[in-house]
C-alpha cells in the first residue's frame, strides 16, 4: 500500500517467486534482442498475468507529492555535487 500511496499508482503483482529476478531476466532478454527492434512488450507477452494488489489511498498524493519533490531535489544535489552535505 505504501508504494501505491507514495507514487500515486496502482500496484500489480504476479504469482511467481522472486518476481524482481524475473523482471531483470526479461530486461536482459530485451537487451539481447534490441538490435532486432523487438519491443519489451513482445518479450514479456508470455509473462504471467499481473493481478491488481492495491490502489492509492484517496488524499495520499497531497501528503507525498511535496516529499517526492524534496527527495528528487536531494537526489540531484548528491548526483551533481556528491561531496556536499544534504
Amino acid at each position: 500500500q505504501v508504494l501505491s500511496d507514495v507514487f500515486n499508482a496502482p500496484v500489480y503483482t504476479i504469482d511467481t517467486a522472486n518476481s524482481a529476478c524475473l523482471g531483470s531476466a526479461y530486461r536482459a532478454i530485451h537487451g539481447l534482442v534490441a538490435e532486432t527492434n523487438v519491443s519489451l512488450a513482445d518479450v514479456v507477452k508470455l509473462a504471467p498475468q499481473p493481478r491488481l494488489a492495491v490502489t492509492p489511498t484517496p488524499g495520499a498524493e497531497e501528503l507525498y507529492r511535496p516529499l517526492l519533490k524534496r527527495y528528487a531535489e536531494l537526489e540531484q544535489k548528491v548526483i551533481y555535487n556528491p561531496t556536499s552535505s544534504c
